[in-house]
Order: C-alpha cells, then structure tokens, then sequence
C-alpha cells in the first residue's frame, strides 16, 4: 500500500512543476544543437592543430 501512496504522492508533486512552454523547449533545443556543433568544430580544430604539431615535431627528431 505504501507504494499506491507513493505514486499519488509523485502525481501531486508533479502538478507543482513549471513545465517549459512548446516554444520555449524548441528554442533551448535549437541552443544545445548550436552550442555542441560550435564546441565540436573548437574541439576538432585543437586536435586538428595538435596533431599536425605533434606529427611536425616527431618527424623533425626521427
């Protein structure tokens, strides 16, 4: 029974929620798919970079 009460409990803890408006859930998707392709392309340009360093450098001592 504790169980029953349990889950009435999470269903009226959950009317209590703020949930995000359709609008405001597109736009905040839209920012994590910007922010992770702007982190992505910083990312792969510093490995990029990196790799030519290191690829010039052991070339140069071997």
């Amino acid at each position: 029974m504790a169980l029953f009460q349990y889950f009435k409990d999470v269903r009226g803890e959950l009317k209590h929620v703020s949930w995000p408006t359709r609008h405001q859930v597109s736009v905040f998707t839209v920012a994590v798919i910007i922010i992770s392709l702007i982190t992505a392309a910083y990312l792969g340009l510093f490995d990029y970079l990196f790799s030519q360093v290191l690829q010039a450098f052991t070339s140069f001592f071997l």
